[in-house]
């Protein structure tokens, strides 16, 4: 028997063990032989059986399918955003097609109790929805719904866009007064390819060869339309040509105004962080700032109605006893107030309508709803209809030409492919 001492435990006999480093010895040098041997079998095994990772992370062709399968997710919930997006523009489409028909008939209906003052009617919606704007703008901030943010929007878009709406109201009624009655609605289709123009300068955009001959088509459809047995190009010959050059040019402002709120949507989109512009901002703004200049021109465009400045005052307040159908001796104002209102009630939803559209998709689509409107309201206007005598024509063959050429060119526009801009505008 062998004695081995502890420090404090010198006098202690204690039977013969291998002491505790040697058989820790003995135990690694054993489980190093194991494990030599585990890793042995590992290696060996591992040229037929594939190596799991002791985290259980999926493999690389695991992890590609998941992206994968993420991406078309993704690609499929896009998808759907867009087809619902799609959806809305087309029904907010439709709604302003059917208003702006039943704004053209209700404005010749209005004409008729009010056919000695059709200047007060244009007056009093110009000024008349500064009024109702501005309370639905209140209205809206108060539930929240208009934020801070948008009121901060820069106003000096608002101000371009009034100043040249107002600027293209008088260069349009100048010529308006001079020119023949059907040459104008041709000359207003030069409004679109002004669209056209500026919407690819102002806004990047670019836009396809069938597009652009798409909306072509639509402008001469709706010139076959109109202009069917009118002799208008005969008319036009006896005009000087400044006078449907500046009806050309009241176009080019009223384009560029509607480009300009297209970009205060687009831009506000970034400003906002992706929120949505709510469109009473912009109506409100646009309205104030055109009223005030309409104002500001108001004895230009009163003297161009043939109506003396100094008289405005007493014109004005006839028209408003003839709109609202008082007084004993008022004659030639039946209909009223029951039409004007309906046209007045009917012309601000088709104008709100005809924004949330520019808003959904862009001011080139608006102009193309427009312009379907023409024929159809020219084929209502031809039935007869209640205080208007004249209804019940016929239409000539070129009126049904002129709306197949609208309607190819509707469909040409809106089945080809955008091209790519060359910003994100879009």
């Amino acid at each position: 028997m062998e004695v081995y001492s502890h420090s404090s435990y010198s006098t202690l006999l204690i039977p013969s063990f291998p002491s505790h480093s040697s058989f820790s010895r003995f135990h690694f040098q054993n489980r190093n032989h194991k494990l030599n041997n585990t890793l042995n079998l590992i290696s060996m095994s591992s040229l037929s059986l594939p190596i799991k990772s002791p985290f259980n992370l999926p493999s690389i062709s695991r992890f590609n399918r998941a992206r994968r399968a993420a991406s078309k997710s993704r690609a499929s919930s896009s998808s759907d955003w867009t087809n619902a997006s799609n959806r809305n523009v087309l029904l907010t489409s439709g709604a302003t097609v059917s208003l702006a028909v039943a704004n053209r008939v209700l404005y010749k209906l209005a004409l008729v109790p009010l056919s000695n003052y059709p200047f007060f009617l244009a007056q009093f919606t110009t000024f008349g929805y500064v009024v109702i704007y501005f309370s639905i703008l209140f209205v809206r901030y108060r539930l929240g719904i208009v934020t801070n943010e948008m009121l901060v929007i820069p106003k000096w878009r608002f101000f371009v866009i009034g100043f040249l709406e107002a600027l293209g109201l008088v260069a349009g009624m100048s010529s308006a007064a001079i020119l023949p009655g059907p040459v104008i609605p041709i000359l207003n289709q030069t409004y679109l390819v002004w669209q056209l123009m500026f919407s690819t300068l102002i806004l990047r955009r670019r836009y396809s060869i069938n597009q652009v001959v798409g909306c072509l088509l639509v402008a001469t459809g709706v010139v076959v339309a109109v202009s069917s047995g009118s002799n208008a190009g005969q008319r036009l010959s006896k005009v000087d040509f400044f006078w449907p050059a500046l009806m050309i040019v009241s176009c080019a402002f009223q384009a560029g105004a509607s480009i300009i709120k297209e970009f205060v949507f687009l831009d506000s989109s970034t400003r906002l962080k992706q929120k949505s512009l709510d469109i009473f901002v912009v109506n409100s703004f646009g309205s104030g700032f055109q009223a005030l200049f309409v104002l500001l021109f108001l004895p230009l465009i009163s003297n161009l109605k043939g109506i003396p400045f100094a008289q405005l005052p007493s014109y004005l307040k006839s028209g408003a006893v003839c709109f609202l159908n008082i007084g004993a001796d008022k004659t030639g104002c039946d209909g009223a107030p029951l039409l004007p209102l309906l046209y007045v009630i009917t012309n601000l939803a088709f104008n709100i309508s005809l924004l949330s559209v520019l808003k959904r998709s862009s001011a080139v689509v608006a102009s193309l709803v427009l312009m379907l409107s023409v024929p159809i309201s020219v084929y209502t206007l031809s039935l007869p209809l209640p205080y208007l005598p004249e209804g019940g024509t016929t239409l000539s063959p070129f009126f049904m030409l002129g709306c197949a050429i609208l309607v190819c060119g509707l469909y040409m526009y809106n089945t080809t492919r955008p091209a790519r801009n060359s910003t994100e505008v879009d």
